[in-house]
């Protein structure tokens, strides 16, 4: 006789993987020290920090360290929990004998609508849009098994190697007007620059007329180019270390020891080499978009499952449990806590708030982002003492389930 048939409803706290919300929790607070770049300074500025300036040496030094330790690292965490997510739904709407197809689909299409007001309206590097649009393609494929998951999802993070590596090869062939319009969009004129500090320091209208081609070319250009590859691959990967037991801490301590020593120790260099590289060639665009870019980006695979084993080792050891207790509640809020960072950050520098655009330089940001850090780490707990969700959680639950779920504890 198959399971008795129960209402779909979210995952109870007794379902719930302590140590994949720990993850998350980290994977969420590791992610605003990248993002911060996008709030505080041009856009072109993500790539090439010498767009506009000349980088002072405190400046050069954080960049460098938030390039090595964290960009690429934790969005890679982060959109490997996602797949996870995905895997662990469709789970457990099977053991309750319900079917979660329709319940996902719901989900994915609330998530591209927030995914959607955040990029146009708050922040235009958002990373919802991406997920919404890679959960509707990629739900067929969750009950493959790990293997073939693993095998599809490295195939997906490892075309962009190829796509990139042909890019880097075939610049000297490139026509005259599309070397120049590249080179352009990597070191913006001055007037150009000007105008965008003058917009995201002006009022809300100001903002969007900017903000919106920057959102539409991540959806579209970005997303061919690399998002859709590697947040999908990522995703699948998740799906596949989800059915593992890699993400519940269930492995030995031995494997997770090995996850650390090979990740970071193949992963820190290529890293850093990338680093130094861009560094070396002053962030020319013919060498540093692409060819400078491969270093970090095949390093990070391996940096990011060293941090996952790192936490796993915590997890198992049952080392550091306050700050356990905190990185889990900040995790099981990721979705309230993403968005929160975003209009923290829009009110610090955008003019609609304190307008600090383009006048806090590379330390000053990091001090904002620790303050932000211990803010989240804070309430987050203090909110699920008396809530059952964050308050975005909510609101997507109670509209994928196509019901005002219970809020109160």
């Amino acid at each position: 006789m198959g399971p008795t048939a129960v209402p779909a409803s979210p995952a109870s706290k007794s379902e719930r993987i302590v140590a994949i919300d720990v993850l998350r929790g980290f994977a969420v607070l590791g992610i605003l020290i990248v993002n911060i770049q996008g709030f505080a300074r041009v856009a072109s500025a993500y790539m090439n920090p010498a767009s506009g300036r000349a980088l002072e040496a405190a400046d050069l030094w954080t960049w460098a360290g938030i390039y090595l330790f964290a960009d690429t690292k934790f969005i890679s965490i982060f959109s490997l929990l996602f797949g996870a997510g995905i895997a662990m739904m469709s789970e457990r709407m099977a053991r309750r004998g319900v079917s979660g197809t329709g319940l996902h689909y719901r989900r994915q299409l609330w998530l591209l609508v927030f995914g959607l007001v955040h990029a146009y309206l708050i922040w235009h590097g958002d990373i919802l849009v991406t997920y919404a649009l890679c959960g509707f393609l990629l739900y067929p494929l969750r009950n493959l098994e790990p293997r073939k998951l693993l095998w599809i999802g490295g195939c997906m993070v490892g075309f962009v190697v190829l796509l990139w590596g042909v890019a880097q090869l075939s610049i000297p062939y490139w026509p005259e007007t599309d070397r120049v319009a590249a080179a352009a969009e990597w070191a913006p004129s001055r007037e150009d620059l000007d105008a965008e500090i003058a917009a995201f320091r002006g009022g809300f209208g100001d903002q969007v007329a900017v903000r919106a081609p920057i959102a539409l070319a991540l959806q579209t250009a970005a997303l061919l180019g690399m998002l859709l590859w590697r947040a999908g691959g990522m995703m699948l990967v998740g799906m596949a270390l989800y059915k593992l037991g890699v993400l519940a801490a269930e492995r030995s301590t031995a494997f997770y020891r090995r996850m650390v020593f090979v990740g970071l120790g193949a992963g820190l260099p290529l890293a850093a080499a990338g680093t130094a590289y861009k560094i070396h060639v002053d962030f020319a665009w013919d060498r540093a978009m692409f060819q400078g870019g491969l270093f970090n980006y095949v390093g990070s695979i391996g940096v990011f499952l060293g941090y996952l084993g790192l936490v796993m080792l915590v997890v198992k050891a049952g080392r550091l449990p306050g700050l356990q207790r905190r990185l889990a509640a900040t995790g099981r809020m990721a979705f309230t806590n993403y968005i929160t960072q975003s209009l923290i950050c829009a009110f610090v520098f955008y003019g609609h708030g304190l307008g600090m655009f383009e006048r806090v330089g590379g330390p000053g940001q990091v001090a904002i982002v620790a303050g932000i850090w211990a803010l989240q780490l804070i309430w987050s707990p203090w909110w699920l003492a008396r809530f059952r969700f964050g308050p975005l959680e909510w609101l997507w639950r109670s509209a994928a389930y196509r019901k005002r779920q219970p809020m109160r504890i």
